[in-house]
């Protein structure tokens, strides 16, 4: 599995626009995320998406949900706090990314990550509308050697992510500011732009 690096999009509402960020070439995974969604909209959404994805190369993540993702053959899974053990999605999912969110606890990633994490997501960084409860990660976590990639999420915009990008993280995930976007492809490749200028 290749090692994640640049920007982690997470999927909106509407997926019409979801093709355009594809497309871009600049996505280094897609996460599909429907909590609302009944089984059959998800496993059709996944479906799509899923066939999507392995024709543009890019790995396709489930959010909270390993049956699916199996059913769908994604790339991967993605854990919340409430979402399921860890160590038993690792079993289930041979050879498959699992992420999991830690939110702004160190010691929950070091746990999620000796339970078989391939990657720890920390937010909100900073104000989302999407989860405006949420409790702010410092930017000093990505700074953390915990041997695995990191992606910050909550309130990531193509102005603030280079704050993140300096204080350490792996990727950036992005749904608002990306699928808002007037051209989402060319907002993907900003991002993209980001992580090249830093190799640079």
């Amino acid at each position: 599995m290749r090692r994640l690096r640049g920007l982690y999009a997470i999927t909106p509402p509407e997926l019409s626009r979801v093709e355009d960020a594809l497309a871009s070439g600049a996505l280094c995974a897609l996460q599909y995320r429907a909590k609302s969604a009944d089984p059959a909209q998800r496993l059709r959404d996944a479906g799509r998406l899923a066939r999507l994805c392995r024709a543009h190369g890019v790995p396709l993540i489930v959010n909270d949900d390993v049956a699916l993702a199996l059913e769908v053959d994604a790339a991967g899974v993605h854990l919340g706090r409430e979402d399921g053990d860890l160590a038993a999605a690792r079993a289930q999912l041979p050879g498959r990314l699992l992420g999991a969110s830690c939110y702004d606890c160190p010691e929950l990633a070091r746990r999620a990550i000796a339970a078989g994490a391939d990657y720890v997501a920390f937010g909100s960084v900073f104000a989302s509308a999407t989860k405006p409860a949420a409790d702010r990660a410092p930017l000093a976590l990505f700074a953390l050697e915990l041997g695995v990639p990191t992606v910050a999420i909550g309130g990531i915009t193509l102005e603030n992510a280079p704050q993140v990008l300096a204080a350490g993280a792996d990727c950036v995930a992005v749904i608002t500011d990306l699928f808002d976007a007037p051209d989402v492809a060319a907002r993907a490749r900003a991002y993209g732009r980001l992580f090249q200028h830093e190799a640079a």
